[in-house]
């Protein structure tokens, strides 16, 4: 896909500004293709996104303020022809379906070689979906043996759950969670209730030390 003048235009959806240089760097190095918007949180995506009309969107899941879930969702309903590609840093066996699902046309981790990138980049342009060897794996796992996701717990949690149990492992309390997701106190206790359930944890503490290491393995990767 690409516009009249024969240029891809490609949008970056980053909070860190360290990130949509390297990749403007990249892609302005390419002879068709450009930066045509940036943004770091998803209000500011969607906004751009529809005044820019990008050729493609490049964008990390975790976002100022933002749930890149929700974004996805949101690209899918106003703009369902837009292909999106996740470059992020989470563990894609948790979250690469998750994109997927959300509207996403692939899932790159931010640890890939440049020209792995600029490979996923094209693979998503000529209307293809990019998924890692070993996430492609993952996913005829999947598909011939659909009871195998038991063996990744945090896969069984819904999209909201899994939001929480970040939460709780960047050290967020209850209310902090409900002010942060716009939700009541009640319902944050109910997705803890069914966190825990899925995950096998009895106590609270439990859980906290479950999320901290996730999000310390997580910030290792």
């Amino acid at each position: 896909m690409q516009n009249n003048s024969g240029t891809i235009r490609v949008m970056l959806v980053d909070d860190h500004p360290v990130v949509r240089k390297g990749l403007c760097l990249l892609i302005e190095r390419e002879p068709d293709m450009t930066v045509c918007a940036e943004a770091e949180d998803a209000a500011d995506a969607l906004r751009g996104a529809i005044e820019k009309k990008p050729d493609l969107v490049i964008m990390d899941i975790s976002l100022k303020n933002s749930n890149g879930l929700e974004l996805l969702k949101d690209f899918r309903v106003q703009l369902p022809d837009l292909p999106v590609l996740v470059l992020s840093i989470h563990d894609e066996m948790v979250y690469a379906e998750r994109v997927l699902r959300a509207g996403a046309r692939g899932y790159i981790m931010k640890h890939e070689a440049m020209d792995r990138v600029l490979a996923a980049i094209r693979q998503v342009l000529r209307g293809d979906i990019y998924l890692s060897e070993k996430m492609q794996s993952r996913v005829f796992d999947l598909v011939r043996h659909p009871h195998s996701k038991a063996n990744l717990p945090l896969t069984q949690l819904t999209d909201r759950e899994l939001e929480v149990f970040e939460l709780i492992g960047r050290g967020q309390g209850t209310r902090q969670i409900a002010d942060h997701l716009n939700i009541s106190v009640k319902t944050v206790e109910f997705h803890i209730s069914r966190i825990k359930d899925k995950l096998g944890l009895k106590h609270h503490v439990e859980l906290i030390q479950q999320a901290a290491l996730w999000i310390s393995n997580e910030n290792r990767n």
